[in-house]
């Protein structure tokens, strides 16, 4: 198998490795086992997810995202953003673009290494209900913004077990079989929400998730705690901005805004994914 050239890039603390992958360079056998190897940290690049760039018909390009564990997921906000810089970069697409999802046609817009993409209207938006857990009755919130979120609001967001308590909401029965990704946040001053997620696929926290920011602002919007535009402080310290339209319960034209910067270009060789 040849060498593969690729892109490390982050989304405000959320990082990939992005691969131009229209001239089917990426072995397919064990797409799976492929990506999982080359998302260890340590042993491989390392990264919260693989984005392969691939051609369509039906916009400038359609990418396949994986998360780090070798799983295919539907959308992801930051690697949105992050796929969009890569495909301007490469002369794959212009500054105003549309690429193909799972989740449907993305429009994203460049402004340096500042990204905005559109998101799909969020679904299954079900408020302060009561689920039971090793730590008693906890009341969540949930809503699926391209892939499902839990929502937990807590005055104290650096005190939480993100890990173990996000880690036991994600495998809850209430959530299954699928599973959720879980979201802490504490409202703040001035429309804002500071927040911190367990992102599954990856089982851990991560310093940024994009549909996860969405979730959050969907639902504090909901309760009447913000307006659009939200600005969410993300684990990083990078902030993420998500706007969008509301009639009532229904929020359509949702939009995100961050940061998209590139870490380093390197070349993988076949032994950061080859078994032993």
């Amino acid at each position: 198998m040849d060498q593969i050239h690729f892109d490390k890039m982050s989304g405000s603390g959320n990082d990939f490795i992005i691969i131009d992958n229209r001239g089917k360079i990426v072995p397919e056998t064990d797409i799976q086992g492929f990506v999982a190897r080359i998302c260890r940290r340590k042993m491989a690049v390392g990264a919260d997810g693989v984005i392969l760039v691939e051609d369509t018909d039906t916009a400038d390009f359609k990418w396949r995202f994986f998360n780090s564990d070798g799983s295919v997921a539907e959308m992801c906000g930051n690697g949105a953003r992050c796929v969009s810089r890569f495909a301007f970069d490469h002369g794959i697409a212009g500054a105003t673009m549309t690429f193909e999802t799972l989740a449907g046609v993305v429009r994203a817009q460049i402004s340096d290494r500042r990204v905005t993409v559109s998101m799909p209207d969020p679904t299954a938006l079900h408020l302060d209900e009561n689920i039971d857990t090793d730590r008693g009755t906890m009341i969540v919130h949930s809503v699926n913004t391209g892939v499902p979120h839990v929502v937990i609001e807590t005055p104290a967001l650096e005190n939480v077990d993100v890990v173990a308590l996000g880690r036991e909401i994600r495998h809850h029965p209430r959530f299954l079989p699928s599973g959720t990704n879980v979201n802490f946040m504490s409202p703040i001053l001035d429309n804002g929400v500071a927040i911190r997620t367990y992102e599954r696929g990856v089982e851990d926290e991560t310093l940024a998730c994009g549909t996860g920011a969405v979730a959050a602002a969907i639902i504090c919007a909901a309760k009447d705690r913000t307006v659009s535009p939200v600005e969410l402080i993300t684990r990083s310290g990078e902030r993420l901005v998500v706007s969008f339209h509301r009639e009532g319960s229904c929020f359509t034209q949702i939009y995100l805004e961050g940061d998209a910067r590139i870490i380093y270009k390197g070349i993988l060789w076949p032994e950061a994914w080859e078994l032993d």
